[in-house]
């Protein structure tokens, strides 16, 4: 039943789940295809262990939208042209005096330094150029099924878990099944899920069903053993698509 609860989300959500998908996002060799596309992940390559240390994750660590940076340099006590920070828009782009707008999405902080001080330096005397992040832009993930508070969940960059995004839900309820979670992810127009038991992870220590998240992914806790699609995920999977396309930037 979970092989069709993902193929049947892939199509609510409005994703092409047939041939012409794999020609243009090839699932991994490991992994298990349906007939009409959707992958179901049979390693860690797209579904990776949590890390447990905060400063490997900050370590590793790629710009995000909306992300707020600290410029600092030796004799700018006011800023860079008066600016101390500066803040990732909706496209990626962010704004400098003088220089116009420098591409960070995506980039290390080792690689947005050297992109800002690129474009800063042709307009500034800049010794000592750094940045710093001032703050992380909190990721969207969706937790539905049986939790306590199920919706939209804002998650801490270093909080981008399986577990954690469950315990912001308030948790599993009565009727919910931690051995059963289901994890949904789309990449590239191609649907990827996969099973998490997180009772093995709680009870167990078995780190390996921690798994973690990316924004937009959709955690569903159903309430028995076998994910019926029809009943338990179809009216979620509906009211998440309303949300991301009315949230879309």
């Amino acid at each position: 039943m979970k092989k069709i609860a993902a193929l049947t989300a892939g199509i609510l959500l409005g994703i092409n789940l047939g041939c012409g998908v794999l020609e243009h996002a090839m699932p991994m060799a490991n992994a298990k295809v349906e007939d009409n596309g959707a992958v179901e992940c049979l390693d860690n390559e797209i579904f990776k262990v949590a890390r447990l240390r905060p400063e490997s994750v900050v370590k590793e660590y790629r710009i995000a939208k909306y992300d707020t940076l600290n410029l600092m340099a030796s004799g700018h006590v006011d800023g860079i042209g008066g600016v101390e920070e500066i803040t990732v828009d909706a496209d990626g782009m962010a704004r400098l005096p003088y220089s116009g707008n420098v591409k960070l999405s995506g980039l290390t902080l080792d690689e947005a330094r050297d992109a800002l001080y690129s474009s800063l330096s042709r307009y500034f005397k800049l010794a000592d150029f750094n940045i710093s992040m001032k703050e992380y832009a909190p990721r969207q993930v969706y937790v539905m099924g049986n939790v306590i508070e199920p919706g939209v969940k804002d998650m801490p960059v270093d909080s981008m878990n399986v577990y954690a995004a469950v315990s912001a839900a308030g948790g599993v309820d009565k009727r919910g099944r931690s051995k059963h979670i289901q994890l949904l992810r789309q990449i590239d127009g191609v649907l990827y899920y996969r099973e998490v038991n997180i009772d093995a992870f709680v009870k167990k220590r078995d780190l390996s069903q921690n798994i973690e998240l990316e924004e937009g992914d959709i955690v569903y806790v159903p309430d028995s053993g076998k994910v019926v699609f029809s009943e338990d995920i179809a009216p979620y999977i509906n009211i998440y698509a309303t949300y991301r396309a009315l949230t879309k930037d």
